[in-house]
């Protein structure tokens, strides 16, 4: 029996392609490359995966996202190689398409952007599920962080959905992104006629005695302005819980309203003095004579 010739296996042509003749060595060659970009591309998904989780991304929905778009490139990139493997020429290809990459680019614009500020979100780590954020002066807590937008909650229980490029270039407040610290202020004007060290030493002792405040900072009152009909105080109270800062807020105000009635602190509301001039005053007397003398002459 005769010994078989294993190069001579390798070598045989099998058919010709875009006329390169198409050999059972590029064959195999080219699914070996298939077959190692699908091993990477599943052990890469497996550490972006276990990165993910280790951050606390593991219910968000990012690290599925994320992993399939890794998939798609590899794939991408693996199929490439094999084609090229085969003889296949790329160039003409690519130029075909450059015209339908530049048109797609154009129409997915807002998608792309979106998908970029996602992945700078998620690898700089400044907003995380569970924070309080204001966002365009809308306090919001992020429920969940995707790879396009990221679904946050209102005050109000309403579900939100914010782009990521959103979050990325404009202005937001983090209000936990190191450390939960919040200052509920409020605002409350007196009359003049008031005793203000009375005022200071009530608000103190209020604010002070409010159980919400943070221990470790002493409340702040401020003689804030000198307004038209009131002496504006504002006083500020450090909490550590911002999502219910409605609610302390509303609890400071009815501590302060209480305590004044208590000690006869008036809170100021507008006034106007109206004063008369002289010659105003006597042309004012004239025409009351004057329509007092034509009624009894009726």
């Amino acid at each position: 029996m005769p010994r078989m010739d294993f190069k001579a296996i390798l070598d045989y042509p099998l058919f010709s392609l875009a006329g390169t003749k198409l050999t059972v060595a590029t064959l195999a060659l080219a699914v070996i490359v298939v077959i190692i970009t699908l091993i990477i591309s599943r052990l890469v998904r497996r550490g972006i995966k276990r990165g993910f989780v280790n951050r606390g991304l593991k219910k968000t929905g990012t690290p599925d996202a994320v992993g399939k778009l890794v998939h798609y490139i590899l794939l991408v990139i693996g199929l490439s190689i094999a084609l090229q493997t085969l003889g296949v020429k790329l160039s003409a290809l690519f130029a075909a398409g450059a015209v339908f990459a530049v048109g797609l680019g154009f129409a997915m614009q807002t998608i792309v952007q979106n998908f970029v500020s996602g992945v700078i979100l998620l690898v700089e780590r400044a907003i995380t599920p569970g924070d309080i954020l204001e966002v365009q002066g809308t306090v919001v807590r992020v429920a969940q962080m995707k790879i396009r937008s990221t679904i946050v909650k209102t005050l109000d229980g309403e579900d939100l959905v914010v782009p990521n490029s959103q979050l990325v270039q404009a202005p937001v407040k983090n209000f936990t992104l190191e450390e939960p610290d919040y200052r509920v202020r409020v605002k409350v004007g007196v009359v003049y006629a008031a005793d203000m060290r009375l005022v200071e030493r009530c608000l103190r002792e209020v604010s002070t005695g409010m159980t919400w405040r943070r221990e470790d900072h002493d409340p702040m009152v401020f003689l804030n302005d000198f307004g038209n009909n009131a002496v504006i105080f504002e006083v500020a109270v450090w909490t550590n819980d911002p999502w219910n800062a409605p609610l302390y807020k509303s609890e400071l105000n009815w501590g302060i309203w209480e305590r004044f009635a208590q000690e006869g602190v008036v809170i100021a509301f507008p006034q106007v003095d109206v004063h008369f001039d002289e010659p105003v005053v006597r042309g004012l007397q004239s025409l009351t004579a004057l329509s007092g003398g034509k009624a009894q002459a009726g």
